[in-house]
């Protein structure tokens, strides 16, 4: 509830009502309430375009922004003329460089594997698809044989002189495979990449506003794990911090010459860092930069009490569409939707399913309503709460329901706004 404050009263008085002064002022409060929020709501606004404005004058976009954004436009453009939907997928970790000649730095935790997965459902449901990856992270398709404990190598044999795929992995590769070529036929992926949290955002705000065109069938899944810290450009040394003592004062030691303290620096032995938060830009992704688009964000917490919570509180910061919660234990296997549209809902791969057969292939146990009963059937409630942590591998990848509902909450808004446009 918001509290009274007396020079905004006055304020409000002197420029939007005039009263009767023997009043008594708790009759205003309503009216100053909702004048406050209003004036909340502007100066949060502004803050954020401040903001926005602050980041992208210091810190330096990428070398290769201007080429990522040429491919992008032009498969925009033609989408938007085949009246395709399109999905940003934003996928893998964002580094945090500590040096301007890189060699040391922060990461975080993220293969990829969400962002990669859930591409290839959103391809099998009709989607175009701008896969915005950290570089070396998981991709659609190759992500079947990279990043494994296997070799790609074990996949293969020698036969007569040639090398072929070994008969027990024929039929599943022969699947992937020609899945990638009619998604490369029909040119339906564009793979973009970054390494920094700058380059991260860069290309992310490039891309949204180019995607503006397609109106309420873009959307934005934003799978990466985006730091939430970094060390401005003004404040980072160009050289290699230096961890020998003998060379720390040197002219080419990591202090330099410039009289603005490094965020990252020795002091004795020991190697300081002060990091600034990264400005959140969710609220100008969701107001400015694509305010047509559905944007999906991801919540990821270790305290199953928390996960509900901060989702919900998330989608009423931003006043996106919907936020996916998933425990660092259980993500595999179940997520939380929480939206303004449709509330709380679990996704969770059924009981059956929750464990791949010996041979690594998908389980076919159970008909399409068996599943669907399991899952209607298990308490709304995380499974890290119930004591029932799976282990190993589920038969069945989550993103495989996590998408299609996605996509039918996706044609609900887009009916809404057409709705909302022939009524306009």
């Amino acid at each position: 509830m918001a509290t009274f404050d007396e020079s905004r009263y006055a304020a409000f008085r002197r420029n939007h009502v005039t009263l009767d002064p023997s009043l008594d002022i708790s009759s205003e409060l309503p009216h100053l309430r909702q004048q406050q929020s209003r004036i909340t709501m502007a100066d949060s606004s502004s803050s954020a375009q401040q903001a926005e404005s602050h980041y992208f004058t210091h810190e330096p976009p990428p070398k290769d922004l201007k080429t990522n954004t040429t491919l992008a436009r032009e498969f925009i453009g033609r989408h938007v003329d085949e009246g395709r939907r399109v999905v940003l997928v934003t996928s893998g970790g964002t580094t945090v460089p500590l040096e301007q000649q890189t060699v040391r730095y922060i990461d975080n935790f993220s293969a990829g594997t969400r962002g990669a997965t859930s591409a290839e459902y959103f391809l099998d449901n009709g989607y175009a698809v701008i896969f915005l990856h950290r570089q070396f992270s998981l991709l659609p398709f190759s992500r079947h044989y990279s990043h494994n404990t296997r070799s790609f190598l074990d996949y293969m044999k020698e036969e007569n002189g040639q090398v072929v795929v070994d008969e027990q992995h024929q039929e599943e590769m022969l699947r992937v495979l020609r899945q990638y070529t009619e998604v490369k036929r029909e040119g339906k992926l564009l793979i973009l990449s970054y390494v920094s949290i700058t380059e991260y955002l860069w290309n992310l705000r490039e891309v949204a506003q180019l995607m503006r065109p397609l109106g309420p069938k873009a959307m934005f899944y934003l799978a990466a794990a985006v730091s939430d810290f970094f060390v401005p450009q003004d404040r980072m040394v160009e050289h290699k911090i230096q961890s020998n003592e003998e060379f720390l004062q040197g002219p080419d030691g990591a202090s330099g010459a410039s009289n603005v303290k490094p965020a990252a620096r020795t002091e004795g032995r020991s190697l300081v860092i002060d990091l600034e938060p990264v400005p959140k830009f969710l609220k100008q992704l969701v107001d400015g930069w694509a305010p047509q688009a559905m944007i999906v964000s991801f919540k990821l917490e270790t305290d199953p009490s928390l996960l509900v919570r901060k989702a919900q509180y998330s989608l009423d910061k931003y006043s996106h569409h919907l936020v996916i919660g998933n425990l660092l234990l259980t993500r595999k296997w179940e997520v939380v939707f929480v939206s303004a549209l449709d509330g709380e809902k679990w996704i969770r791969v059924p009981r059956s399913r929750r464990t791949k057969s010996f041979s690594g292939m998908p389980s076919l146990v159970g008909s399409a309503d068996q599943l669907a009963k399991e899952q209607a059937s298990e308490a709304e409630q995380s499974l890290a709460t119930q004591n029932e942590i799976p282990h190993g591998e589920p038969a069945v990848e989550i993103e495989s329901l996590i998408i299609p509902e996605i996509q039918e909450m996706h044609t609900r808004l887009i009916e809404q706004a057409q709705a909302k446009a022939k009524t306009s």
